[in-house]
């Protein structure tokens, strides 16, 4: 077990269990520059032997442990304590019965995923919880605003209405922001592909229709029905800023 001095402290604790050094690792060290502390454990009995109840504030939880399931610590977490629960899983994985009431788990992410989201997905779960301390940064100069939402340049993120951050993957992101500093005319699907660049490696089997759908699923009002993010059949997609 590895762990930063726990319990008092302003900053949020985050609990990680994953049976993989590395993982752990790059985490901890990842929960650390966003302003985190963390305290790794290596399996189920090493995050038990933390105390009861834990002290932390959140807990990222591996799916695969070698030789058991972080569901089962999951589900004896949900029975005997309000303690936020994000899951890390592997594609293929049962997601429903990770978000279900079998776990009441908070929130999950598919490995590999986009560390800028990690943190994003985990300061939306503390902030449920009422952890004010888990508040984003100050927003940066360089905005663009649609709608009821703006895209923050300088921290490269979206914030909804109330100034809250909304998840993006790094191929979202770049889309979202390539559209805004283009808009009111129509976008090739070339041009979006040249953008994404090595994404479209890494991102085989997501074509530009199905990044365009997640995308407006996170920016729209009703999705099936787009005001800012609209298809221009045969030609391409075209982007207003405006409300409609």
């Amino acid at each position: 077990m590895q762990a930063s001095s726990l319990k008092p402290g302003p900053e949020p604790v985050i609990g990680i269990v994953d049976d993989d050094a590395q993982v752990r690792e790059t985490l901890s060290e990842l929960m650390h520059d966003s302003g985190f502390r963390a305290v790794c454990c290596a399996d189920i009995e090493a995050f038990h032997a933390l105390g009861d109840p834990p002290p932390v504030d959140l807990v990222l939880i591996d799916l695969r442990l070698r030789e058991e399931s972080g569901l089962t610590l999951a589900i004896h977490l949900r029975e005997r304590h309000e303690i936020p629960i994000v899951m890390l899983t592997g594609v293929g994985d049962e997601i429903d019965k990770i978000i279900g009431l079998e776990t009441g788990a908070d929130d999950y992410l598919i490995k590999p995923f986009n560390p800028r989201e990690l943190v994003a997905r985990i300061r939306a779960v503390l902030r449920r919880y009422g952890h004010a301390s888990a508040r984003p940064a100050a927003v940066g100069k360089r905005q663009i605003a649609f709608g009821e939402k703006r895209i923050d340049l300088d921290a490269r993120r979206l914030l909804d209405g109330d100034g809250e951050e909304v998840p993006l993957t790094n191929a979202e992101y770049r889309l979202l922001e390539f559209f805004a500093r283009n808009p009111e005319r129509v976008v090739r699907r070339e041009e979006l592909l040249e953008e994404l660049g090595a994404d479209t490696q890494r991102y085989v089997d997501r074509t530009v229709d199905v990044l365009i759908l997640r995308l407006r699923r996170k920016i729209e009002p009703v999705p099936a029905k787009p005001v800012h993010l609209q298809t221009r059949r045969a030609r391409g997609y075209v982007f207003h800023l405006g409300t409609g």
